[in-house]
């Protein structure tokens, strides 16, 4: 019952699909723009910028990085008194 009305309405909206844009866009002829140029250029070196930022800053900045105490602390004699 409700299908049928579902696909009456968005048929009557004229509703393109995405398959049909990039048809749209395909055809036509446009100048690369900055995106098109440094798009992979930029993305590749913001990539390894934050890895190296990343990489610096967990092994040289001296981060205590919380590690376990297991072997490290000793414990201390029991007191009577």
């Amino acid at each position: 019952m409700m299908f049928p009305l579902v696909r009456n309405a968005l048929s009557s909206l004229r509703i393109r699909s995405i398959q049909q844009i990039r048809a749209r866009q395909s055809h036509s002829k446009h100048s690369p723009d900055f995106h098109d140029k440094y798009g992979d250029i930029l993305l590749a070196s913001g990539t390894a910028f934050c890895v190296v930022v990343w990489v610096f800053t967990a092994t040289q900045v001296g981060i205590e990085w919380n590690p376990s105490p297991v072997g490290r602390t000793t414990p201390k004699e029991w007191n009577d008194e």
